[in-house]
């Protein structure tokens, strides 16, 4: 905008309409927020020719450009201020019906701005321009965060790579760039939008190549099946740079999920894998049942058994000896991301592993229970065959549940168990007299915890119930790692009720 142009008044008319039109077109910007800035920038020459002591305020008519400067003033009984207040005496000379607190405007004459008034009017218009220019930026890619952008190189640093996306500069780190992947100046990249955010010099991009969604955007860019919504991507995990997995659905029984991702002679999947500089990507069907999903998941090892731990949301997976480094992969890599697809821990081991540890602990529970009840050899198996996995296990068990093992008659049933009450009975006297030897709180043996929470709070030195009570649920999921976040948080209420009582 030429500063000549605020040099005369005549200037104020259908002209500063005209002129707002071009910038607003040339900068991209709303109309309204340019003719807001020429609003401020007038106010601001009026304020150093009126004194900054006064409330100016300036309006420009929408549809005739015509430039209203006011004097603002407020009604007071007492006037502290004479140069924003008036009396009320004074305001009912010009309006009888004002009343204290309303404020009351005297129209100014028009400025016939000199040159330095003109360059001051210029630059706040250039300031308040910019500072639209910024914000809509923001605005444009904080509303575009999930997106894949394509920009050029502008730049091409040691820790970080800037693209030219269009109005702005975008950033990818170098832990956000796909490993042994070097741009040059003026080379095309794609990225995802990881977040954006607002800086003094504008909008602040930034992007990345490794996220997991990075890949599912080439893919839903590829592959019209996902864009259309007909398949489904439930999940993704990554390895960026070497190997990835993402999981597939589809509710239509005529579509192959597998085969939309993968295209004809695999040209789909293969167009995702150069973006992704060679990354080698695994595509399996995503199933509700977690056991199945995570057979899925270990594609393309095969395996023969899922043993599934839904409190602690962990995987046990059995598979053949010959399998098992499949499974495992490189570095142990397969396991790694199919724990990641399925949100779950997956650990493999081996079936002849499995084998050998299955006959460990069917001859420590038969030897156990050969002590406990000093019974024979076949009686014992027998319980361990039938599932029971403890001697306190079988200690709340019915004369019912025994006698259906066959060869067991009631003397029998009746016999075990009172034997294994008696057991029972006796571990627990000991157990007491062992925490009353450690001296710890009645109160705290009151709460009624499991004998291997107890020893491991005794071992820690928790010995009372206010020593329980001022633990941290995170502290007290150190000391027994085997408790959920759910129970330690539970059992420290239990411990902190009588604080409230």
């Amino acid at each position: 905008m030429s500063t000549a142009l605020w040099t005369d008044s005549r200037f104020y008319g259908a002209e500063l309409l005209q002129v707002a039109d071009t910038v607003a077109r040339e900068k991209g910007l709303e109309r309204e927020k340019v003719l807001e800035s020429m609003e401020d920038a007038i106010q601001k020459v009026a304020l150093s020719k009126y004194g900054a002591e006064h409330d100016i305020r300036v309006t420009i008519d929408r549809k005739t450009g015509a430039v209203n400067i006011f004097k603002c003033m407020t009604v007071k009984e007492i006037v502290e201020d004479e140069h924003v207040q008036i009396s009320l005496e004074d305001a009912r000379r010009d309006n009888p019906d004002v009343q204290v607190d309303q404020v009351v405007t005297t129209q100014l004459p028009p400025i016939g701005l000199g040159r330095v008034s003109a360059q001051i009017g210029r630059q706040v218009i250039v300031r308040k321009i910019r500072e639209a220019e910024r914000e809509k930026q923001y605005e444009e890619f904080k509303g575009r965060v999930g997106e894949i952008v394509s920009g050029v190189v502008k730049r091409a640093e040691a820790n970080s790579v800037t693209l030219d996306v269009g109005r702005t500069e975008a950033i990818i780190r170098r832990e956000q760039l796909i490993p042994k992947e070097n741009f040059r100046v003026g080379e095309r990249v794609r990225a995802y939008i990881v977040s954006v955010s607002r800086e003094e010099r504008g909008a602040q991009v930034f992007l990345s190549r490794t996220h997991p969604q990075f890949l599912a955007k080439l893919f839903t860019q590829e592959v019209p099946e996902i864009y259309d919504g007909i398949v489904e991507i439930k999940a993704v995990a990554r390895d960026p740079g070497s190997r990835a997995k993402i999981a597939v659905y589809t509710a239509d029984p005529h579509i192959d999920p597998i085969g939309a991702c993968v295209g004809v002679r695999g040209a789909r999947v293969q167009a995702v894998t150069q973006e992704l500089r060679g990354e080698k990507i695994d595509i399996v069907p995503w199933s509700e049942d977690p056991a199945t999903f995570a057979v899925n998941a270990l594609a393309p090892a095969e395996v023969s058994r899922v043993i599934m731990d839904e409190e602690n949301r962990k995987f046990e997976v059995l598979a053949a000896d010959n399998q098992l480094s499949l499974a495992i992969g490189r570095r142990g890599q397969n396991v790694r991301l199919a724990s990641q697809l399925i949100g779950w821990g997956v650990t493999v081991v081996s079936e002849s592993e499995a084998l050998e540890r299955r006959s460990k602990e069917y001859h420590a529970r038969s030897a156990e229970f050969m002590e406990a009840l000093d019974c024979d050899e076949v009686i014992s198996h027998l319980l361990v065959a039938e599932g029971f996995a403890s001697v306190d296990e079988l200690a709340e068990s019915s004369v019912d549940e025994l006698t259906s093992i066959e060869g067991f008659t009631n003397e029998l049933a009746e016999e075990l168990l009172s034997r294994a009450r008696a057991y029972q009975k006796k571990k627990s006297d000991e157990f007491a007299e062992y925490l009353k030897s450690c001296n710890v709180d009645p109160g705290l043996v009151s709460l009624g915890l499991d004998e291997s929470v107890m020893q491991q709070l005794v071992k820690n030195k928790i010995v009372t119930l206010d020593g329980l009570a001022d633990l941290a649920t995170d502290e007290l999921m150190d000391m027994i790692p085997s408790l959920s976040e759910e129970r330690a948080n539970e059992i420290i209420m239990g411990a902190r009720e009588h604080w409230f009582k």
